[in-house]
């Protein structure tokens, strides 16, 4: 199987060209791939595939081997490599994922993408919609036990679900203790993802995120997406003006839009070309 090693500010994947390639139980090649000491290393697997609904379409797997609904920095990756490979001469693509069609501007240089902006839809707020076993609206800023402490949470969608913490020192959250308990937490029955946020000013965060599926990741474009949202909703933050969210692997320019659409910006990368024998 031939693939190719991108990485969006640290969150890395493995993506392969599936207008080439056939990829059997991606589930199980997931896991295998994913694995850093036996395996390529990566925070799972990313299928570039037809579509006839948009340019093109993104199917994606955690290291676990389970089906995601979106990846932020996955769309940006992908917008790079159907570009950087010729696959497409536009510099405006639309991509089917599993939570609808997501918008891409590429911004190229010299032949190649550098920067990739992605219109990533309407933040969903509803508790039954996240999905959540909340009644209710939204679901923002409320007290949760989690393993014993009480913590203020904000639920988010981005096409998959979040619930954002406002605390100091993420630096020193032991993620690999809190994160599964968050994951698994009754109120979130698909799971959720979980960002620990830190805020500098009111334009910009600090974060660091437990992904459902993977763990700990560097970066999480979806949680930046979520987190920001959850700043504004929670009078950190304003909404139509751009927020910097840091995560552990670079930088991502976020907008929460007046209408409730959320603006994500940011590099994406290719690390290397190489083929696998399964």
């Amino acid at each position: 199987m031939k693939f190719t090693k991108m990485q969006g500010i640290g969150n890395d994947y493995v993506y392969v060209n599936c207008f080439e390639e056939t990829v059997e139980n991606p589930e199980k090649v997931s896991e295998i791939i994913s694995d850093r000491r036996f395996g390529i290393g990566s925070d799972g697997l990313v299928l570039i595939m037809p579509s006839d609904k948009a340019d093109f379409r993104m199917r994606i797997f955690n290291a676990d081997g389970s089906e995601a609904m979106m990846c932020g920095n996955a769309t940006r990756c992908i917008g790079k490599y159907v570009y950087d490979n010729k696959m497409t001469d536009k510099t405006e693509v639309s991509l089917e994922t599993n939570s609808g069609i997501k918008y891409l501007k590429l911004f190229a240089s010299n032949g190649l993408v550098e920067t990739v902006e992605v219109d990533m839809g309407e933040a969903i707020l509803k508790p039954a919609d996240i999905p959540m076993t909340m009644d209710g609206e939204t679901f923002i800023n409320k007290p949760v036990d989690v393993g014993g402490k009480m913590y203020n949470i904000t639920a988010v969608s981005m096409g998959n679900p979040h619930c954002v913490i406002f605390t100091s020192g993420v630096d020193g959250i032991n993620l690999e203790k809190i994160g599964p308990m968050f994951e698994n937490h009754k109120y979130f029955p698909e799971r959720v993802n979980t960002e620990f946020c830190e805020v500098i000013d009111d334009h910009t965060l600090k974060m660091r995120v437990w992904e459902r599926g993977s763990g700990e990741t560097w970066a999480c474009g979806t949680g930046a997406c979520a987190t920001a949202v959850a700043a504004v909703l929670c009078g950190y933050c304003k909404r139509d003006e751009e927020i910097t969210v840091r995560l552990r692997g670079g930088d991502l320019a976020i907008t929460y839009k007046n209408d409730g659409r959320v603006m994500m910006r940011g590099p994406a990368a290719k690390v290397f070309d190489g083929d696998i024998d399964l």
